[in-house]
């Protein structure tokens, strides 16, 4: 019942509005923080999440898989992760902000917010977690009082463009 409400209701539409522009304006700022603040340079926390793994309490690292992840991957790849990092931000907070492609943005808030948690960085990601799951949990009426109400309908014609062209009758031949 409540996820029917959630999913559905115009005062929940409102609620994930104000939810998405919060979220979306932190994503934002600290996107265009990095991108302005002159050189980002993501290779300083990778090193340090990777010396300073998250440990439980017998003394092991708790997500062994992320850190091979990070040593392997991220580290000679961080050329590129100084510029997924600050871009992803900004464009997940623009998305939320504006409610276009709210549902996609929201998810990779959350994967972004979940990759600095697993790195060690607590900070606000915790918060930041949940209200992106709130908003996934919305699905597309949390873009509903946004651009979302235009792009959606565009985006599902665009996708299912064959489907509708292949179940069409063909005219029948006279002979």
């Amino acid at each position: 019942m409540i996820n029917k409400w959630w999913r559905n209701n115009n005062i929940a539409a409102a609620v994930m509005m104000l939810l998405r522009i919060y979220l979306g304006y932190n994503f934002m700022v600290a996107g265009w923080g990095k991108i302005t603040g002159g050189q980002f340079d993501a290779s300083g926390f990778l090193n340090n999440a990777v010396q300073n793994p998250v440990k439980g309490p017998d003394g092991s690292s708790v997500f062994g898989l992320y850190n091979i992840f990070l040593e392997n991957v991220a580290l000679p790849n961080v050329d590129l992760f100084n510029i997924l990092v600050p871009w992803g931000e900004f464009l997940v907070g623009l998305g939320l902000i504006l409610g276009c492609l709210t549902t996609a943005a929201a998810f990779f808030g959350v994967i972004m917010n979940f990759s600095f948690l697993m790195a060690g960085a607590i900070s606000h990601n915790p918060t930041d977690i949940l209200i992106g799951l709130l908003i996934l949990f919305a699905g597309a009426n949390a873009g509903k009082i946004g651009l979302d109400y235009f792009v959606l309908p565009y985006v599902r014609k665009m996708l299912h463009k064959n489907e509708y062209k292949e179940n069409k009758v063909k005219p029948s031949v006279a002979q």
